[in-house]
């Protein structure tokens, strides 16, 4: 069987990812995992990803081995590809969080096993995963169905777009002027099947009559440099419960985490009736379940 690696939402297609989203709501699995072991590698620390990647693997009958990523040094102590191929050896999957995309990508060129992307400076693909798992437990059906997202146009953003586009929906952005999708990615994620992709320079446009209204923290992990200029630029750029209200009365509110009360959102729209992302978060667990199933050769 030819190994298959998730570094991109991408790596799936339509109905590879619907398989996916199939055997993650299924409450058990054949133990795929059965003695076998997976190396999760953590350049940067994470909560739901290591607590959702581990009990995953526990689930599938597996063994996680959490590694830091001071501990195996990537190009400091030993190259990439000498990592990657040492860990194959011990594990049926290579799972990794890491600053540069990069690292993935000369991780999976010499990997014998799947190679799966916990986040990256591109991407964040099993994040994605559990965004369109809720919303499709929530909203129901999605293809056509609306989806937006306020503030930087960064990994989650690009992951969650390329997610939704593949299953049908319409996907908005709005973004600060700088921070937003340029024409080619807008044209880009079009042609993964969106029904309409349109990015907005202002917040109130965005979520004009969408289903999901999703939004991330203004500064993320690794960017500390920018956070001063990134308030600036990101002021008003906050879900209130007037965004909210200007959604729609039906519209549900999604955050990756962790949330940042009073920057992008206001904690009566985080801990509203609305929000749905206590439950996001805990089906990064059921998201990674299916997922590894699915690399391993199960299907729904």
């Amino acid at each position: 069987m030819t190994v298959r690696h998730f570094l991109d939402i991408t790596d799936l297609d339509r109905a590879e990812l619907t398989a996916v989203l199939d055997l993650a709501e299924e409450p058990s699995l054949a133990p795929v995992l059965h003695h076998k072991g997976v190396a999760l590698i953590f350049e940067k620390p994470s909560n739901r990803t290591r607590q959702s990647m581990e009990l995953a693997v526990v689930q599938l009958g597996g063994h996680p081995v959490y590694t830091r990523g001071d501990e195996v040094g990537f190009d400091v102590r030993e190259p990439v590809e000498d990592v990657a191929r040492i860990m194959a050896g011990f594990h049926a999957v290579l799972a990794a969080r890491v600053f540069e995309h990069e690292v993935l990508l000369r991780m999976a060129a010499v990997s014998p096993v799947p190679v799966v992307n916990l986040l990256s400076d591109r991407s964040h693909p099993m994040q994605a995963l559990a965004d369109v798992l809720t919303m499709r437990q929530t909203i129901g059906p999605l293809e056509r169905r609306t989806v937006a997202w306020v503030g930087d146009y960064n990994n989650v953003a690009r992951s969650l777009g390329e997610a939704s586009a593949m299953l049908g929906m319409h996907v908005r952005y709005g973004c600060p002027v700088g921070y937003g999708p340029d024409e080619a990615e807008v044209e880009r994620l079009q042609r993964l099947g969106a029904a309409t992709v349109v990015a907005f320079p202002r917040l109130e446009e965005a979520v004009v009559g969408a289903d999901a209204v999703h939004t991330d923290v203004w500064t993320s992990m690794g960017q500390e440099s920018e956070a001063a200029a990134r308030r600036k630029a990101f002021e008003g750029w906050i879900v209130t419960d007037e965004v909210m209200q200007a959604a729609g009365p039906h519209a549900l509110f999604f955050h990756c985490m962790p949330a940042h009360r009073g920057d992008e959102v206001t904690a009566s729209v985080m801990d509203g009736p609305r929000s749905r992302a206590i439950r996001q978060g805990h089906n990064r667990m059921h998201a990674a379940r299916g997922l590894l199933a699915f690399l391993l050769g199960l299907r729904p």
